[in-house]
C-alpha cells in the first residue's frame, strides 16, 4: 500500500525515463498494482477463508476497498500534485486489475485449493 501510494503521488519529473517507451505502460502498472493489492489482501485474510461465505465477504470487502482507494488516489493526484493528473482511464485500469485479481483468487480457492 505504501508503494502504491508513494508511486502514485510522488513526482518523477526529474527521473530519466527515456529508455522506457511502451504505449500505455502506466495502465499496465495500474492494473498490476491493483491486481496485486486484491490478491495479497485476500491471501492476508486466508485464516478466515475456511468457509465459502466468508471468502465471498472478504473478496467483496477487499475489492471495494481497492476500487475506492484507487479513486481517492486519482482525486489526490488531480487536486494535490503539481505535475501529476487524475485520469479516469487509470481508475478503469485499477478497477479491472482488482476485478481480475478477485476472480483469480476466487477461482484458485474453489478449483485448486480444495484439491489439496
Amino acid at each position: 500500500m505504501v508503494l502504491v501510494t508513494f508511486s502514485s503521488l510522488f513526482s518523477f519529473s526529474g527521473v530519466d525515463t527515456e529508455g522506457i517507451d511502451i504505449p500505455h505502460f502506466d495502465k499496465i502498472v495500474h492494473f498490476a498494482f491493483y491486481f496485486g493489492m486484491v490478491v495479497l489482501g485476500v491471501l492476508a485474510s486466508r485464516e478466515h477463508l475456511k468457509e465459502h461465505f466468508v471468502l465471498k465477504k472478504v473478496l467483496l470487502v477487499v475489492f471495494v476497498f481497492a476500487v475506492i482507494y484507487g479513486m481517492v488516489i486519482e482525486v489526490l493526484q488531480y487536486s494535490m500534485t503539481v505535475d501529476r493528473e487524475g485520469d479516469i482511464l487509470d481508475v478503469l485500469a485499477n478497477t479491472f486489475g482488482a476485478f481480475v485479481g478477485m476472480y483469480l483468487v476466487r477461482w484458485l480457492v474453489y478449483r485448486i485449493w480444495p484439491l489439496k
